[in-house]
């Protein structure tokens, strides 16, 4: 298995569809579905009927997972700007590098 590009935490811009140009942080990686949660981004609303749990019932808006491939990662020099990314080894550790600004990515 290839190391992630994208891990959880991490600032991604949506490149495709209806919310593209918008960023956000990553709640949640599933590598199997290859999606990805980001916050605020792809929300979804879900009707609840009243329970006892939720004696009000209403609307949750929740993200929604979307593809992995729509998202890149955000260029830590240039904020709002999407990358790609590689990898180096650094001082012998497996590092995650920005392709456009050539800085490390934290995580």
């Amino acid at each position: 298995m290839s190391a992630a590009k994208i891990k959880k935490g991490d600032k991604v811009v949506v490149l495709s569809g209806k919310d593209k140009g918008r960023s956000g942080e990553v709640l949640k990686v599933l590598p199997k579905d290859g999606k990805v949660l980001v916050d605020g981004v792809n929300v979804a609303a879900r009707h609840r009927k009243p329970s006892q749990g939720n004696p009000q019932g209403g609307i949750d808006r929740l993200p929604a997972p979307m593809a992995i491939s729509k998202v890149a990662l955000e260029d830590p020099k240039n904020p709002g700007k999407p990358t790609r990314v590689r990898f180096e080894i650094q001082d012998g550790k497996k590092v995650r590098v920005a392709v456009k600004s050539g800085e490390a990515i934290n995580g």
